[in-house]
């Protein structure tokens, strides 16, 4: 009979170790978020671990309590070193080395198949655990979720895209970490300068060698100046130009007159947000000074997100900002 009783509290021993190990190692929003994904196991692990400082008391107070009772057991078996080896041991070895690991491997998985007996002891042990638990809670504050700085979510995502098991391909690697680091970019970052924007002089007129101009671009929308380009005062579209009879027209009398500006220093998230809420694809930028430096699209945000360049058929230069280092470097 001794030897029996040794055996399970042996078991019990090695249940309250391995899952002090395998439940408090998962954090609670991570259990939450694998729980709203469908994950049956994490569901049924979630409500246990919640409160962190409470189970934590449950499965150190039923351990301790274990142990000693089995090194009662064990010292009545024997006695001296014998008995000192033998519960070392045994509890080393069984009670907490092999059942950690196992935990340690998985933790929800095992940490599920035994969350209706975490239960049962929390519930037998509440009298002495929930005090405790109380008092950690008002001394120590509630436990923190782990939250991950943006570097940190990078380095995460490139590991489970290196990982076979992962869904994470190449492509989402790519996108989610240029949505997480475009707002910390600057729109002078990203422009087309002003050194190679095609704008019209309100004061053009509309002829066949304005349209075929228009036509050789490829662009769909041209800033509109008076006197020089510091001074834009509409924006041309080429739809406005398209199976009308506009020849002989002052560009400047076609021009829609809204025209939206942004800061050269502001953030692309603001650049998007505004984009958003216009509904306009195109805005001026401006300096310090209030002077034209280049204009934004939303084309231009997007390929920053997505970190990569979106060329269609029309584009003489994939990348202006580059095209306009080359044009400058040249003269």
């Amino acid at each position: 009979m001794e030897y029996l009783i040794i055996i399970v509290l042996l078991a019990f021993s090695a249940l309250f170790s391995g899952l002090t190990l395998g439940l408090m190692s998962w954090d609670p929003q991570e259990l939450k978020r694998k729980a709203d994904g469908g994950d049956a196991d994490a569901a049924e692990l979630y409500p246990v671990r919640r409160d962190g400082n409470f189970l934590l008391t449950t499965l150190l107070i039923g351990n301790v309590l274990v142990n000693a009772v089995l090194s009662i057991f064990l010292g009545s078996i024997t006695t001296g070193v014998i008995a000192v080896v033998l519960a070392t041991v045994l509890i080393v070895a069984f009670g907490e080395i092999l059942p950690q690991a196992a935990f340690n491997r998985d933790g929800i998985y095992l940490g599920a198949r035994f969350a209706w007996l975490v239960r049962i002891f929390m519930f037998i042990l509440y009298p002495i655990a929930k005090p405790v638990s109380w008092t950690l809670d008002k001394v120590l504050g509630a436990e923190l979720p782990n939250v991950y700085s943006k570097q940190e979510l990078m380095k995460i995502i490139e590991e489970h895209e290196d990982a076979h098991e992962s869904e994470v391909d190449e492509d989402e690697e790519r996108i989610i970490k240029g949505a997480l680091t475009f707002s910390d970019k600057k729109v002078e970052d990203i422009m087309t300068p002003r050194t190679v924007v095609q704008a019209f002089d309100a004061d053009a007129i509309i002829d066949d060698a304005l349209l075929q101009e228009v036509r050789d671009s490829g662009l769909s929308r041209f800033p509109v100046f008076e006197e020089d380009m510091d001074s834009i005062v509409g924006m041309l579209y080429t739809s406005q130009l398209i199976g009308k009879d506009n020849l002989g027209a002052r560009v400047g009398n076609i021009a829609f007159k809204e025209v939206r500006f942004i800061l050269e220093d502001a953030s692309l998230d603001d650049a998007l947000q505004m984009f958003l809420k216009t509904r306009k694809h195109l805005s001026i930028v401006k300096d310090e000074f209030g002077g034209m430096a280049g204009v934004l699209t939303l084309e231009d945000v997007l390929e920053e997100i997505i970190r990569t360049e979106i060329v269609d058929e029309r584009d003489l230069h994939p990348d202006m900002r580059a095209f306009a280092k080359q044009s400058h470097s040249d003269q």
